[in-house]
């Protein structure tokens, strides 16, 4: 789970992209340069070269959609734009090394200005104060955009690299040089004009959802069955959703009461998703509650209770409402939907759709869920969207792996001390992986987990991961590897870059993928090694079932926001019930016909959808492109390839894999090599 907190807040609010920068400015702005100065303008400079020509074009008639009448008159907006264009040569070169400089340097020093800043929040530091969640809804960049706009750097910065759309990036993407792809992500910065106060205002909203989810704790041993019993351990407290679903996937190893465990989880989740959990159980360990019947008690007395208030919706909806604001300053992407896809994934909703469609809808996931239910010796339930048993840890009992993570990684100092000889058994050399390792530092971390990367040269990245008082549990490894990949990546392809606006990776699902690769590699890194025959296929199969579940989620988190933009003044009831159906539909639509049980929501309870509006997706489409690099990868230094990729930078999607693996991204290959599994696992029997 990669949450770059800023990275994302960034992507979402202040990088937003247009495709033909078509802007409202603000309020009380007008713009006052008309189309016909700016032919003036053109024609005039009739003498530049060609290419500089095109460029001089774009860039003034861009310049005019944001220009307004706060920045000049007519005569000084034609005055700028000829004395601030560097036609193409060592002048422009000296200009963009300066730009890139100074761009990594102010976006360097606010990421760690909120890094910083929302430490409180974030790690184990004790009580969380309100002067702290102040501070975590805090944004200090949100003036930048202003800044930069009012002192004439980005109008600077536009009028010299343009801004091109994705259908015009797509068309170059196999033409330009680096260089040239380096100059066309320059030209992603400035083409929106959102006010500071929206920008802050997301801020705020992100950050209180954020941070409703990160302290929704499930006190696991006050969970009673019907008989009273208590099938959980009295010190166990799960967040929600990401540990419950941990826990759930960690009870099919458990042959005595895994199963009765199981659908306890399944009815916790499925009492968040509506909303019926007593307000007061939450992060509560005072009461008993049984999830299943919905009762509550208090020392052995049944007690009323009110249920929480849709707050988990109250959360989606404040956020859509400044994210609706933002639109008004985005007409040509009107809609964070368009920004989100179109502009951040540099992936089309309607693409992404019909890729997971594709999928879902393939008639090798019945196949695979057959495997499964015969595997069981069970018909499916719903929660078995999570069934975690192609993994090769699937047969240990956790308890025994948590003997062996407690013991190796007591503490953060240990986990940071561990990290190159992590990269070496992954095929780094001792010098490369001390190189990396030095640039990553290791923080105790309250929720369940994540990495954030430096932006800036000079400053370390943040592997944050769940470290208990004796020592870190399985799980927290499990997603500390994962972390840990996400970290190598970003140092890689921030260190090692050829151009600093080239950072990076097209997008979050590709920075997911090569997390993915560490993750998958858990075990062998403990010295668990599987011998069995169909480890690969196994492997296999588990990938495609991952994906499959992920996909579901991501359609119900697409189809949410489809319906807010549908239902622009809902009530949280009415998106609570909205959210529900959506959930149902998606279910019985692909999901029930594999499993024999229809009206499950079971696929709304992702915390995603809460804190991280439409960031979903970008797992599945990681899971693709996972598997793809692996198949390519094999037989191979996965420390070599693993170094190329990080640096080839932040390209098109297709342009990226293309370089990558040879191929575009698809769901073709996870199909075809399931097909393969199937039978493999069919002639063992």
């Amino acid at each position: 789970m990669n949450k770059l907190r800023l990275t994302f807040l960034i992507s979402t609010i202040a990088i937003i992209i247009n495709s033909s920068i078509s802007l409202a400015l603000s309020d009380d702005a007008k713009q006052n340069i008309d189309d016909g100065l700016v032919s003036k303008i053109i024609t005039k400079n009739s003498k530049l070269t060609d290419s500089d020509k095109i460029r001089f074009k774009r860039g003034v008639e861009q310049a005019q959609k944001l220009w307004n009448e706060t920045d000049g008159s007519t005569n000084e907006f034609e005055e700028f734009v000829i004395n601030n264009f560097y036609s193409e040569g060592p002048k422009l070169d000296t200009f963009f090394v300066k730009v890139q400089r100074n761009i990594e340097i102010i976006k360097g020093h606010f990421n760690k200005m909120t890094l910083d800043i929302k430490m409180p929040v974030a790690m184990e530091w004790g009580e969380i104060t309100d002067i702290d969640r102040m501070f975590d809804s805090y944004d200090p960049s949100s003036h930048l955009e202003s800044d930069l706009y009012k002192n004439k750097i980005a109008f600077t910065i536009l009028l010299n690299f343009p801004y091109y759309t994705l259908e015009e990036k797509r068309t170059n993407e196999d033409k330009w040089s680096r260089k040239q792809w380096a100059y066309a992500r320059l030209g992603d910065l400035f083409t929106s004009r959102v006010k500071s106060r929206l920008l802050q205002d997301y801020s705020k909203v992100n950050s209180e959802a954020d941070a409703y989810i990160y302290e929704y704790y499930i006190h696991m041993g006050n969970i009673i069955d019907s008989e009273g019993n208590h099938p959980f351990p009295k010190e166990l407290k799960l967040i929600t959703h990401w540990n419950l679903r941990d826990e759930l996937k960690s009870q099919y190893a458990n042959d005595k009461d895994g199963l009765k465990k199981q659908k306890l989880i399944y009815s916790i989740m499925q009492r968040i998703i509506t909303q019926e959990i007593p307000e007061k159980f939450i992060n509560n360990n005072k009461y008993e509650w049984n999830p299943i019947t919905n009762q509550l008690f208090e020392k052995g007395k049944k007690v009323e209770f009110v249920s929480e208030p849709n707050t988990r919706y109250q959360k989606i909806l404040n956020q859509f409402e400044v994210l609706k604001e933002i639109d008004k300053y985005s007409p040509s992407m009107s809609t964070y939907i368009q920004r989100k896809f179109t502009g951040e994934m540099e992936m089309s909703i309607d693409e992404v759709e019909k890729l997971f469609v594709s999928f879902v809808g393939s008639p090798t996931v019945k196949k695979v869920a057959n495997l499964i239910k015969n595997r069981l010796g069970r018909d499916l339930q719903p929660f078995d969207i999570w069934y975690d048993g192609f993994k090769s840890r699937s047969n240990i009992n956790e308890d025994d792996l948590n003997k062996i993570t407690k013991k190796k990684y007591p503490d953060s100092e240990s986990i940071k001390r561990d990290l190159p000889n992590i990269l070496v058994k992954l095929g780094w050399n001792k010098d490369r992986a001390d190189y990396i390792c030095d640039k990553i530092e290791v923080d105790p971390s309250r929720g369940a987990g994540h990495a954030w990367g430096a932006v800036m040269k000079g400053v370390a990245a943040r592997l944050r991961t769940k470290i208990a008082p004796d020592g870190m549990d399985y799980k927290g490894y499990n997603i500390a590897v994962h972390e840990f990949g996400h970290n190598v990546e970003q140092t890689l392809s921030l260190y090692d870059i050829d151009y600093y606006m080239l950072n990076g990776v097209p997008n979050t699902a590709f920075t997911e993928a090569l997390a993915f690769v560490f993750q998958m590699r858990d075990l062998e890194l403990l010295g668990i090694d599987s011998e069995d025959p169909n480890k690969h296929s196994l492997y296999v199969l588990d990938n495609f079932w991952s994906t499959f579940e992920i996909m579901g989620a991501s359609l119900v988190d697409q189809k949410t926001w489809m319906w807010l933009y549908n239902n622009p003044n809902a009530s949280k009831e009415e998106l609570n019930i909205a959210v529900n159906r959506i959930s149902i539909d998606v279910w019985n639509k692909y999901y029930a016909p594999v499993f024999g049980v229809e009206n499950s929501n079971i696929l709304g309870v992702y915390s995603h959808m809460i804190s991280y509006p439409l960031y979903l997706s970008a797992y599945p489409i990681g899971h693709l492109i996972e598997f793809q690099i692996e198949q390519y990868i094999k037989g191979k230094n996965l420390g070599t390839e693993f170094e190329r990729m990080a640096k080839i930078g932040k390209l098109t999607p297709n342009k990226w894999m293309r370089e990558a693996t040879g191929n575009n991204i698809s769901t073709a290959p996870l199909i075809k090599e399931t097909e393969k599994a199937l039978e493999q696992i069919e002639k063992q029997k």
